[in-house]
């Protein structure tokens, strides 16, 4: 899976919390986080659709946008790609550092530890 861009994963975390979102109702929720022009969030909503991140509907004639990446697996990408690259473990991730998060409740968090604990590369050591 690609890793989003933390502008990218802001939008999605906005449509995790809630979906579908039109384009106003996403800026909205964004703009104070990244301090963005209506017309770059809407940029990024486009790339983001051109990659399968989100995907676009049209709900009472207003385009809307949902998530296209699971919350779980995403977030996994993101933990282990941080332990790899960014901290050069070769052991899981520690997804104790998770606890008390908003963005995921206890069941995801059990399912994200399962993802990082299975990840495929996990017995070959940092890269």
């Amino acid at each position: 899976m690609a890793i989003p861009s933390i502008s990218e994963l802001i939008i999605l975390k906005a449509l995790w919390r809630q979906q579908p979102l039109s384009a106003r109702e996403i800026h909205q929720q964004i703009e104070d986080e990244l301090g963005w022009s209506y017309s770059s969030t809407r940029k990024t909503l486009e790339r983001m659709l051109e990659k399968g991140s989100v995907r676009q509907a049209t709900l009472h004639g207003v385009q809307v946008y949902e998530a296209a990446l699971e919350k779980v697996g995403t977030l996994a990408t993101f933990a282990h790609d941080f332990g790899t690259r960014v901290m050069e473990m070769a052991t899981p991730f520690p997804v104790n550092m998770f606890t008390g998060s908003k963005l995921v409740d206890d069941t995801e968090l059990a399912q994200l530890e399962q993802l990082l604990q299975d990840w495929p590369d996990n017995d070959g050591g940092a890269k």
